[in-house]
């Protein structure tokens, strides 16, 4: 079998890399892919989210599935162009169609599938321009820290929390005004909740699902949870407070209601689903959903699943997932993401990449990097992610901190606190 995986960062790079272990998978292509994955398979220059590029290379290089890395080709509703198309419509693509990527791709209508099938979220109201007045009386019945978001997606950035209600009220209008274009439309204004957040992560065929290892990120950029909010900065799993007793609450609160509720609401989904949670003294909310994989959550998850990936993947396109088998590994892994200086702001590129050949004990995902001659240069803020195993979670940081010195690029930066909160 030919499959194509859509999207360049490290959890395409894990994916791939996964996936080339498959004795079912013949050739991998990765679109556009990254320095890290030409080595595993055949990178395409295409643009995900052009999905005529996309068919052009499905029908050139005989792909016989498509799965869907990043959430920017899901909202805009890749599945539903195969569905619709003759000569693509039997070719499975991993990840849901556009009415259920909304789960992702808009805040409100989020929040309104976790109140309609009262799955524990924190409270909230959504604002638009004909009702912009009346958010100042909302923020008045909250408590501070205050949370602001676009409702749409906004690459990661469009979440803002301010501790001053007139700072707050400044954030809606200015969201509202085109802070973040589309997707400030609407403006979702929620409750803080204040605890320890973690990723829980299902794959489905729209009837059964299977758990994944869960995870937890950090997304500050600077050490102590300090800083702006970046793509990811590191993470960890399994994650030590998410033990049996707090996983069945994520299930039988969370999971099993958020299925129970697409069946409901007569949504098929097909694909992964992300749990961003919260665990408020020992109970799991709901801050988020995502429709695919994290990253850099994937850089840990995917290395602890021993068994083929790739049975998932298939018991999604053949609907019969039930019948497939996981096996997770009891071993930690963490992961320590080495970024660009002056990420999450500006940044160089292409500034060369030395010690790739010295580390050893971890496997080197690549997020923001290409091949140029025969040296690898940076070409992204997040440029690589080096993760570990360990017995402990100490010892798999230990691993991945040692080989994060090892390599270097100018300016090269990462947090030395990754899992200092657990």
């Amino acid at each position: 079998m030919n499959i194509l995986i859509l999207g360049s960062g490290g959890r395409e790079h894990a994916l791939t890399w996964k996936l080339a272990q498959s004795k079912k998978i013949r050739k991998i292509f990765i679109g556009p892919g990254n320095g890290g994955t030409l080595n595993l398979g055949t990178n395409l220059k295409l643009d995900p989210e052009n999905f005529h590029e996309v068919k052009t290379a499905v029908l050139e290089n005989r792909i016989d599935m498509v799965i869907v890395g990043p959430e920017a080709p899901l909202t805009m509703g890749i599945h539903d162009f195969f569905l619709n198309d003759s000569k693509l419509k039997n070719i499975p693509l991993i990840g849901p169609d556009k009415s259920a990527s909304r789960l992702e791709g808009s805040k409100d209508f989020a929040k309104a599938f976790l109140k309609r099938h009262k799955i524990p979220t924190s409270a909230y109201r959504s604002f638009d321009k004909t009702t912009e007045s009346e958010a100042p009386a909302f923020l008045q019945t909250l408590s501070p820290p205050y949370v602001i978001k676009a409702d749409g997606l906004a690459a990661g950035k469009g979440v803002v929390i301010v501790d001053d209600i007139y700072e707050a009220e400044k954030e809606v209008k200015a969201m509202l005004n085109g802070k973040f274009g589309a997707a400030g439309r609407k403006v979702v204004i929620e409750q803080f909740l204040k605890g320890v957040e973690l990723s829980v992560f299902i794959i489905t065929d729209g009837i059964t699902y299977k758990l994944l290892p869960e995870a937890k990120d950090y997304k500050r950029i600077g050490v102590g949870d300090t800083g702006l909010n970046t793509g990811g900065m590191g993470a960890v799993s399994p994650v030590p407070f998410a033990d049996q007793d707090f996983m069945k609450k994520v299930k039988d609160r969370i999971i099993d209601p958020t299925m129970k509720g697409l069946s409901d609401d007569g949504i098929l989904y097909k694909g992964f689903i992300f749990f961003g949670l919260i665990n408020v003294e020992g109970n799991p909310y709901v801050i988020e959903y995502n429709t695919r994989l994290g990253d850099p959550e994937s850089e840990v998850i995917i290395p602890r699943i021993r068994s083929d990936f790739f049975e998932l993947i298939e018991g999604v396109a053949k609907g019969d997932l039930a019948g497939r088998k996981i096996d997770i590994d009891e071993r930690f892994v963490t992961t320590v993401m080495l970024v660009s200086g002056g990420y999450p702001g500006n940044y160089d590129k292409g500034k060369s990449i030395d010690g790739l050949d010295l580390t050893s004990g971890s496997v080197i995902f690549h997020s923001g990097t290409k091949k140029e001659a025969d040296k690898f240069v940076t070409s992204g803020g997040r440029v690589l992610a080096i993760s570990s195993w360990g017995d402990t979670m100490k010892e798999a940081l230990t691993t991945s901190y040692r080989n994060a010195g090892v390599l270097n690029f100018e300016g090269s930066y990462y947090r030395t606190d990754i899992g200092f909160d657990l």
